[in-house]
């Protein structure tokens, strides 16, 4: 897992909000997937950090937080 400045990242990703955010600001994250890894930043902050993490520990971590939806 890497933290890396979005300008280093930014070009040629096309990034996604959550359908869930709504439009009215809030916490919300945009993702975006490129060729080896996930980025994720925080929307009110498209200039902030970016994490980045390995394809597989996306698919890992979202099927995690789907399964802990209904607790």
């Amino acid at each position: 897992m890497t933290n890396t400045e979005s300008s280093t990242v930014a070009s040629g990703l096309v990034w996604f909000k959550s359908s869930y955010s709504g439009t009215e600001g809030g916490q919300c994250v945009e993702v975006a997937a490129g060729m080896a890894a996930v980025h994720v930043r925080d929307s009110k902050a498209v200039a902030g950090p970016v994490l980045t993490v390995s394809r597989e520990a996306w698919t890992e971590f979202v099927g995690l937080a789907s399964s802990q939806r209904d607790v």
